[in-house]
């Protein structure tokens, strides 16, 4: 008997993230710039993956959160993962990967990454500062590495790795009434297991990548 597959976008949808959207003024590069410089109280969203982890302890990684400094406004670059990975085919991601012996810190290892999935140039792209690191359910401790990416940039995708490059605008994730809370039952009567969904399109961001988005969410609130 073939194993059922898991397809996130059956779950129900109980509700809607009832906080206000990050306000439109706010969402510029001289304004994010600031943010980042600027140290106020906030608290991120923790989810416990460590269920479906069977790799502990949680080896180091980096993505890197690139926000396209577009005319129209700025925009969110993101990849969609090539259907053959091992981890998280298909899915809807940042570009990043492990941490490598060479790489001399999370930024390093984020651009590093990018450059190998999506040959985005060091040049093109402005570090802004990092989330708090989120672990996930496939045992990595990831750095999320937030940044303004000057447009122009040549795309080159690694097809091994990446299927597509889509970008969506920063104000749709940053709206409330944008992240949908979903959930489902784990095995073994061991209760539920809720997270997030930024539909957009016909992209289906969810996981680690709507849970990275949700606290960048937050801190811009804050």
């Amino acid at each position: 008997m073939s194993k059922p597959v898991f397809d996130p976008q059956s779950f129900p949808i109980h509700s809607l993230g009832e906080e206000t959207a990050v306000p439109a003024e706010h969402l510029s590069p001289a304004w994010l710039r600031q943010r980042f410089l600027q140290h106020y109280e906030w608290s991120p969203e923790v989810v416990d993956e460590s269920f479906f982890s069977k790799n502990l302890p949680f080896r180091a990684a980096s993505v890197l959160i690139p926000i396209v400094m577009r005319d129209e406004g700025l925009t969110v670059l993101l990849t969609e993962r090539a259907a053959h990975l091992h981890h998280h085919p298909g899915q809807i991601s940042f570009p990043g990967g492990r941490f490598e012996d060479e790489d001399i810190d999370p930024v390093t290892t984020a651009l590093r990454e990018a450059e190998e999935e999506i040959g985005l140039q060091r040049e093109y792209v402005e570090i802004l500062g990092s989330l708090p690191e989120y672990k996930t359910g496939t045992g990595y401790q990831v750095s999320p590495i937030v940044s303004l990416i000057m447009p122009g940039f040549p795309v080159r995708t690694d097809p091994s790795e990446v299927a597509s490059i889509f970008e969506v605008p920063l104000s749709f994730l940053m709206d409330g009434k944008n992240h949908q809370r979903r959930s489902f039952d784990l095995p073994d009567n061991a209760g539920k297991r809720h997270f997030y969904a930024m539909p957009y399109e016909q992209h289906f961001i969810w996981g680690a990548t709507a849970g990275m988005l949700r606290n960048l969410f937050h801190f811009l609130r804050a």
